[in-house]
């Protein structure tokens, strides 16, 4: 997509440009043809291509919702504008004669390209399906280069117009052949627009691309170069633009809402309190989890499946977006309520495969951790399902723990995952997380990786959880400057404190 400022320079340099035009016309063009009426249609198209510019940087305001083949066709009308009112001042001037065939050549080339356009942004807009689509995305481009050439042809032999000695248009007698193409585009697109399953409104909006053009060509049997044909097709083009953007806009609206309360759900499902446990002074901990998008695949959870045990959850869902989050949050429950049965880690996320692959669709898997920790002896027992290494600090150093992963939940029936234990002395630290941080890139496309993350947490080994997780997301986002954040970003740290 082109940038805003390029476009919006462009066209109004192309309004510019239509306006001098007026000037050099009155100035230096001695046409008796120039008489008021002729002048009034050339006013017509310098507002045509200031309504152009206009039209054209409002599209580009709603870039999320702008098509390219609609802001082409927007350009095109405003190419059009220029190349008629270049022709309202030389026609029927022997000396302008060569100028004015070139005019009626772009003139027709860029009909042929608009409606080519026209078809690609109905098409995008109200998504066409079926054979109908599939000949015409098949044939339209061989159509429009076979009329292309027929009107480039002229220049050799007069087949459907010419321009005389005395530089005045004329049809050819095979004038039909370069409207061959239009009508059968015309007519497929108003058939495909019939067709879809768009509402009303938005069929007619589109229509009228179609039939306002044809309305106003009877109205003026057909006058070639007749500013008002292109007055037509802008008039149309602002239906279009503000019923089919206008429909969207509400859904995109709509769309939105949706989001913002399908991410209040989840962030209301994820521990959000911290400190979370007040009143035991045996430990301390804090997460947190950033979406790359409105929602996101990632997760994690803590809670006490008895006086003496507490759990730990941190997984990462494939994918992305709402169908990750909805995944996510029955995975978070199915884990959670095999933890809260007192049974180890690898049980857990054994229980938690079955589940998950008895019922798995959509073939999306989870990558998970858990632990266990006895409070009264600060030992940890965990088991890994295709989750990132943890790091463990001890003596205030943090190390990567490579323990032994089992497979991913959700990816083989009868997945077996092994226990091991990180006995934690008073002062020690956990830390887990997900891929989005060391998988965090920058502009040059380069990782953050485990040894920054361990950077990160050794040159802030002494902080509290809560003050390292936002150490580690510092590092992290002066690592990846501006770029835009790709995966989540999901921290748990867990400190130990022993028995006060």
């Amino acid at each position: 997509m082109l940038k805003k400022k390029t476009i919006l320079v462009g066209l109004s340099l192309t309004v510019a440009f239509a306006v001098c035009c007026v000037i050099l016309g009155l100035q230096f063009f001695h046409n008796p043809r120039l008489d008021s009426a002729a002048l009034f249609h050339a006013g017509v198209d310098v507002m045509g291509a200031f309504v152009c510019a206009v039209l054209f940087y409002g599209c580009m305001e709603q870039v999320e919702q702008t098509t390219r083949s609609f802001s082409v066709l927007v350009v095109l009308a405003s190419a059009s504008f220029v190349i008629n009112e270049w022709m309202w001042f030389i026609s029927g001037t022997p000396q302008w004669r060569v100028p004015y065939f070139v005019c009626c050549l772009l003139s027709k080339w860029v009909n042929l390209a608009m409606i080519y356009c026209f078809f690609l942004y109905v098409r995008q807009t109200l998504r066409f399906e079926g054979k109908l689509v599939r000949w015409a995305d098949r044939w339209f481009p061989v159509l429009l280069i076979a009329s292309m050439g027929i009107v480039l042809a002229n220049a050799f032999y007069p087949i459907s117009y010419l321009v005389d000695a005395n530089g005045v248009y004329g049809k050819g007698s095979l004038s039909w052949l370069e409207d061959l193409y239009l009508a059968i585009a015309s007519v497929v697109t108003a058939v495909l627009i019939l067709k879809s399953a768009n509402p009303r409104r938005q069929k007619w909006a589109a229509m009228s691309f179609i039939v306002i053009p044809i309305v106003e060509f009877l109205a003026t049997k057909g006058a070639f170069a007749y500013s008002t044909q292109y007055g037509a097709v802008l008039l149309s083009m602002i239906l279009m633009y503000c019923i089919l953007f206008n429909d969207r806009s509400r859904k995109l609206a709509s769309t939105q809402t949706e989001l913002a309360m399908a991410t209040e759900i989840q962030e209301s499902i994820l521990p959000s309190i911290f400190p979370a446990f007040p009143s035991r002074e045996e430990f301390d901990l804090h997460a947190s989890m950033d979406p790359a998008k409105e929602v996101g695949g990632d997760f994690y959870d803590f809670f006490l499946i008895d006086e003496d045990h507490l759990g730990l959850i941190i997984a990462d869902v494939s994918g992305k977006g709402i169908p990750a989050a909805l995944f996510m949050m029955i995975s978070k429950t199915v884990l959670q309520n095999y933890a809260k049965l007192g049974i180890g880690p690898a049980e857990i996320l054994q229980k938690t495969n079955e589940a998950i692959c008895a019922e798995n669709k959509t073939e999306m898997f989870v990558t998970a951790w858990v632990g266990i920790l006895e409070i009264s002896t600060g030992n940890l027992t965990c088991a890994n399902a295709g989750h990132e290494y943890p790091a463990v600090c001890h003596k205030g150093q943090f190390s990567l723990l490579k323990d032994k992963h089992g497979f991913v939940l959700g990816g083989i029936e009868g997945s077996r995952y092994r226990e091991y234990s990180i006995p934690l002395d008073r002062g020690d630290k956990i830390f887990v997380y997900t891929d989005g941080v060391p998988e965090a890139t920058n502009g040059e496309k380069e990782m953050f990786g485990t040894d920054r993350m361990l950077e990160a947490l050794n040159q802030n080994a002494s902080q509290s959880p809560v003050e390292l997780l936002g150490s580690v997301r510092e590092a992290v986002d002066a690592f990846v400057g501006g770029s835009e954040q790709f995966d989540d970003l999901t921290m748990l740290c867990l400190e130990y404190k022993g028995k006060q």
